[in-house]
């Protein structure tokens, strides 16, 4: 027997393709965010179709780039998304996609999603906040907060809600792609060590 075969584990499924584990480079594989531009208090119950887009931003691994856009550009957003291979991102299905349908439905149905927030639940039984991931995962934290975005649209900051919203973009991508690679993600506890949870995107 050589040396792989005698410390071979029985497990095959995606790792007997190691292309799985890359980065989709050249791919139209989108990472998208978006801040808005009210709070659930300021607006009639929780519904997410008012609260408005302030900023939205796209990391798409065609090109390697990051892509701004403004309300003004939103119908533009929705189309990117809605001719992407994939899209993710960290509670896109039951709050960044509904905010956009509030300015029109995605032409073609709900893009083909992986929304990462989503698979943790599923596992956890229980919604982890971003910035808990992020930080066990990859020693990260965020640079804001929704509520500090909202000061900013009100003060017509959409420079600064861009910048922010781009960190978390990117620190959603980083996180996706070390998933990838690892095979899972870690997720910060109150106490104790963080929950390891597998993952399979």
């Amino acid at each position: 027997m050589s040396g792989n075969q005698e410390t071979w584990d029985g497990q095959l499924g995606l790792f007997e393709d190691p292309s799985l584990r890359e980065a989709p480079v050249g791919r139209p594989v989108l990472v998208f965010d978006l801040e808005t531009q009210k709070s659930f208090e300021e607006v009639a119950g929780r519904n997410t179709r008012q609260l408005g887009m302030s900023v939205g931003v796209v990391y798409s691994f065609a090109d390697d780039r990051f892509h701004v856009f403004y309300e003004n550009e939103v119908h533009r957003l929705i189309d990117t998304l809605a001719n992407a291979e994939l899209v993710v991102g960290y509670n896109l299905l039951s709050f960044d996609y509904e905010v956009l349908r509030g300015y029109g439905e995605f032409p073609k149905g709900t893009p083909h999603t992986l929304d990462i927030m989503v698979e943790l639940q599923q596992k956890l039984s229980f919604r982890p906040k971003l910035e808990s991931v992020v930080q066990a995962t990859l020693g990260e934290g965020k640079i804001g907060d929704g509520l500090q975005a909202l000061r900013w649209y009100r003060e017509g900051r959409l420079d600064e809600i861009a910048k922010y919203c781009q960190e978390d973009v990117r620190l959603t991508r980083d996180l996706y792609l070390y998933g990838k690679r690892n095979r899972h993600v870690l997720v910060a506890r109150y106490s104790g060590s963080p929950i390891k949870v597998e993952v399979d995107w």
